[in-house]
Formats: C-alpha cells, structure tokens, sequence
C-alpha cells in the first residue's frame, strides 16, 4: 500500500512524475537470460523530471518524501536494492518485491519462521539470512514462474552428508551441546558478498565463509567476543562490526583462509552495530549504540588504520549506515536519519536530518543512479513502513555552532 504524503517543500518546487518505463534492448545481453535480474523492460532514473531550476536557494537543502510503503507484518529489518526491484524484509516468509519505477507491490517471496536480518545480491542471485541460523539462496529469473526461487539453503544437505561422521567436524557451542563447524549457533545478523565468496555473521560470534559456487562452507572464525552485527567486504578485505565495541579486518590468506589484518576500537562498553567503508577502502566508519559515528583512516596496505573523527551523531544509537556518494547517511533509534558530508580529511559534517518515521530506523539502502541533482534513499523501519526519499545533492552549510559539551549543531534542521 502506497500512502500519499503532505510535503513541507512548495509542490512547485519539485515535480516529479514517477518513471517512464522502456522496452529493454536484448544487444549486449548474454543469451542465457539468467545471468542477471533480467527484466522484461528496463526503466531510467534520468527519465525523472525534476523542475528544480526555479527553486529558491533555500529549498536545495531540502528533501522529499516520495512514498510511504506498507505492507509487511512486522519491523522491516534489512533492504536490498536488485535490479529495477527494492527488497525489503520483515518475517521469514515476508519480504516485499517493490517495482520501481511505480513502487508498487510486485510479489512477495520468503520461507521459514522469524525474522529475516540481513538481504544481499550479487548478479542474479539473493542471499537472505534469517534468525533460525540459515542462509538462504534465491535465483533471480524472468524465465521462471517464481520471479525468485529458492535454489538452496546453507549448510547445504551436500555439506552436512559430507562432515556429520567425523566428530572432529563438531565444535562446543554451549555447554553440554555441539554442532558442526559448518553451523551457526544462533541468528545470523549480517551479510556481504565479494570475489565469488559469501560473509556471514552471528550473534554466535562466528564469522563464516561460504563458496557462492557450490555454496560449501570454506571457513569458519571466531571472530569476536560478543555478537556481530555488520560486515563489509573492500578491496580484498572483510570487516566485522561487533556488540564488543570493536571492528576487525581480515584479510585472505591462502586459497580457503584468512587472517586477521587489525583491529578498530570504537568507544568502551558500547556496541558496533553498523559500518561501512568508502569506495577506495581507506575509510571506515562505525555507527555505535551511544550515538556516535567513529572513523578510521587505513594506510595503502590496509594493515593499519588511525581514527580521524568521532561524532556524536544521534540522541540514541546508530542502527544502520549506507554511503551515497560524497554523503554517509546514518539512521538510529531515536527514528530520525542525518545526511553526512565526507569531508577530505574523513570527518563528517552533517547537512540535514530527515524525519517522518514513527519508530527506529533499522535499515538504510541509496541509488547510485543521480536523480534531478540529488538521490534516491530507502529507508526501512520498526513503524513497519519503507519510506522512499529525494535527497539533493546541494550542499548549503548552515552555520556551525556548538553545544556546551562540544558537540557540532547545524543551525536549521528541515523536518
């Protein structure tokens, strides 16, 4: 269900018709049509019309609320942007296939019981991580009758026949309780895909390494002293963001293995629960539950990193973070998302704070398409809504001021 919205913005200010859509060419493609999420049209962001050469300078710092999606049962949890889709995602059987340009309901697909914590893609195929410790694997095909059709789940049947007879394949989860090594021993909180390998991350601690090929488990790490909660994979290197206050980077050793390359510090006795790394991989920041947003500065190696910011970011924690270009956008608990300009020296100065949702802000996903001099943002929720936002790329810097303890304030906060 898509609701309309009262903007605080002149309607005249913004027009936008939503996107035109265009037969897809077949030139270029490959003949086997599920190499990709093949569409049976494709659609441009550039066909958006945004009349914004008249607008007073004072509206280039504004954003827009284009949509206000409903439907899921329960908090949507994570978001996935595939192909001319949005994915987002709620309970087990509850994840929402949103066709853009109309961002109407397309279908729904999904299996098991819980919640889904974590949606990532890579070419045609969706991986989802869901709280009964299982990956599971979607093919993405137009050829198909199910647009997305499960194709497996880790640890694969193949994987469990080929360790369960050796009791040296069994590890000691809990007291008086083993699994094999190939198994997670609570809910797998995080992905990330890279170089034909697929991360997970637990509340068990564990870091697992998974071959998207075959999808055998290759690895498994203990990682952390408490639970994961984010991973990104860079230029060669695998970070994990962890309810111990730390982030750790590891490297690829060998054919199947890998070792740990260095260690972030965020704050004492505050829990990780976001990161995200810059296009080159020399930045990485942290969003952590006492509101601050940390960076860290990796030398050319990627062996080494210094913090270069910390920033009170929100009232409450910092939940989530995605990058749009030169901008890091962060969403917390206190339902409120900031807009960030990345700075040349790494720290971060905030241009704007959108809000409109009625509970945190869990998940954050960005275009890397330019729309009409600014950007698309997703933004998923516990109010059990995704909203779906205009954000300028028009950066006017309010004045700077600063609060007794310190902490950096913009003058005018656009709501």
């Amino acid at each position: 269900m898509i609701h309309t919205v009262k903007h605080t913005v002149p309607d005249t200010s913004l027009s936008i018709p939503l996107l035109s859509s265009t037969p897809s060419s077949s030139s270029g493609r490959s003949s086997d049509t599920d190499e990709s999420p093949a569409t049976s049209f494709r659609y441009d962001f550039q066909d958006l019309k945004f009349k914004i050469l008249n607008v007073p300078a004072s509206c280039f710092h504004s954003y827009k609320l284009l949509a206000n999606l409903s439907g899921h049962i329960g908090s949507v949890s994570c978001l996935a942007l595939c192909g001319e889709f949005i994915l987002s995602a709620s309970q087990g059987k509850d994840i929402i296939v949103w066709q853009q340009p109309d961002l109407r309901q397309f279908t729904k697909f999904g299996q098991g019981e819980g919640s889904v914590k974590a949606l990532v893609t890579a070419g045609n195929k969706v991986f989802t991580a869901h709280q009964d410790s299982r990956i599971r694997a979607w093919k993405v095909s137009r050829s198909s009758e199910n647009l997305f059709r499960l194709v497996d789940t880790l640890p694969t049947t193949k994987d469990y026949l080929g360790k369960f007879m050796k009791q040296s394949n069994y590890v000691q989860t809990r007291r008086n309780h083993k699994r094999l090594w190939i198994e997670h021993a609570d809910s797998i909180s995080c992905l990330a895909v890279s170089n034909g390998l697929i991360y997970s991350g637990s509340w068990d601690k564990t870091l697992k390494v998974w071959r998207m090929s075959d999808f055998k488990c290759l690895e498994s790490i203990k990682a952390h002293d408490d639970a994961i909660n984010g991973l990104v994979a860079s230029k060669g290197i695998v970070y994990s963001a962890s309810a111990d206050g730390k982030i750790k980077a590891w490297g690829k050793e060998g054919k199947n293995t890998h070792s740990l390359k260095g260690i972030l510090e965020g704050h004492k006795d505050i829990s990780l629960n976001s990161i995200v790394v810059s296009e080159d991989g020399s930045l990485v920041y942290g969003g952590g539950s006492d509101g601050y947003i940390m960076g860290w500065l990796g030398n050319k190696d990627f062996d080494s990193w210094k913090v270069i910011c910390e920033t009170k970011a929100h009232k409450m924690a910092v939940l989530c973070m995605c990058l749009m270009g030169e901008f890091l956008c962060s969403g917390s608990a206190d339902k409120s998302i900031s807009i960030w300009n990345r700075e040349i020296n790494g720290s971060l100065f905030r241009t704007m704070i959108i809000k409109g949702h009625e509970g945190p802000v869990k998940c954050l996903q960005a275009s890397s398409t330019r729309v009409g001099g600014g950007v698309m943002l997703y933004s998923g929720s516990l109010d059990k809504s995704l909203r779906v936002w205009w954000v300028p790329n028009y950066s006017i810097r309010t004045q700077n001021t600063s609060s007794i303890d310190g902490t950096p304030k913009i003058s005018t906060v656009f709501v």
